[in-house]
């Protein structure tokens, strides 16, 4: 009788390892003896169970189709140092907490998160910067102020009407002399940055001289406008590699521009939009001066560089990895 048993017995264990085996893995049905909840490993799957796992492998899969690669910083034998540009990719996890929670059919709205680059700017040593990655929709007006002081305000309105912030390169002396003024651009949100103390030709100074002008005008900067700034802009674009080294260690990167307005000639505004409709690109860092033709070609210059679908920020944006915005990923 006991031999019968057992082996009633041995056949039911038998019977029930196998349909554990079939239906789900052995070490589910082990924890689940141990918690004494041997029933829950033949639970049917729940229609929400399903649910959830179907959109995770919708987000994984759409993942994989809406991701784009990072871009990085290189060197162009032209344009020198040119920026990185972030990639994007669907943040998964985030995406299904958010879709989890929402409606059955409510369309899936994707949480993206940036991927940068392996090269960044600082990998690629002590080069002149022209121009931003041509990837990145964004522009940069480059504005050096060493005279002029009777067009600055209407530049600054036409910005502040035209919502644009844009950078100011410094001439010491001029700050020095303007300190009024400079803070007034910066109290519109503009970004301040160095142009030297004296506007010489850089390359024509010894390399005392070249750091002492980048370093006075630094001085000066910090001590009236607490500025900190990450730009030098060589006056009349004169450089050479020592100019770089000096401002190199001062934490500073040489910028220059990629279109020229050649407003200080005086050409017709006209000219100059038409210049900037023709050749403005994304990545642009483009040079002007607070003087009669850019101010009057301000708003022409604005409009032309928008209707191109460009953004405009100041220089630190645009030569930024960061993407303009994460709906670049598109639907």
């Amino acid at each position: 009788m006991k031999l019968k048993k057992a082996i009633v017995m041995a056949l039911l264990m038998s019977a029930l390892l196998l349909t554990v085996r079939l239906n789900n893995s052995l070490s589910d049905y082990v924890f689940a003896v141990k918690q004494n909840r041997v029933y829950d490993v033949f639970k049917p799957v729940s229609g929400d169970t399903q649910k959830n796992q179907l959109l995770l492998d919708t987000i994984k899969a759409e993942a994989v189709k809406k991701r784009i690669a990072p871009v990085n910083a290189t060197l162009d034998r032209v344009w020198k140092a040119i920026p990185g540009y972030n990639g994007l990719e669907v943040d998964v996890e985030q995406t299904y907490r958010l879709m989890k929670e929402a409606p059955e059919h409510a369309p899936i709205r994707y949480v993206y998160k940036e991927i940068w680059p392996k090269v960044n700017l600082e990998q690629l040593g002590r080069q002149p910067i022209y121009k931003g990655n041509p990837k990145k929709p964004m522009v940069s007006l480059m504005i050096n102020v060493a005279w002029g002081n009777e067009f600055i305000k209407p530049i600054l309105d036409t910005l502040e009407k035209e919502n644009v912030k844009a950078t100011f390169f410094l001439d010491g002396s001029w700050l020095k002399k303007n300190t009024y003024m400079a803070r007034m651009i910066q109290s519109a949100g503009h970004e301040i940055s160095n142009h030297a103390y004296s506007h010489p030709d850089m390359s024509k100074l010894d390399r005392q001289s070249a750091y002492n002008q980048i370093a006075k005008t630094e001085a000066l900067l910090q001590a009236t406008l607490h500025v900190k700034n990450h730009w030098f802009a060589p006056p009349s674009g004169d450089f050479n590699q020592t100019t770089i080294n000096v401002a190199a260690e001062q934490g500073l990167k040489t910028v220059l521009w990629t279109l020229d307005t050649v407003d200080w000639r005086h050409p017709p505004a006209s000219s100059i939009v038409r210049k900037i409709r023709l050749q403005v690109e994304p990545g642009s860092l483009i040079l002007m001066h607070p003087t009669d033709s850019s101010s009057e070609a301000l708003p022409g210059m604005i409009a032309a560089i928008k209707q191109k679908g460009l953004m405009l920020s100041t220089v630190s944006d645009t030569l930024s990895s960061k993407r303009v915005t994460l709906v670049e990923a598109g639907p």
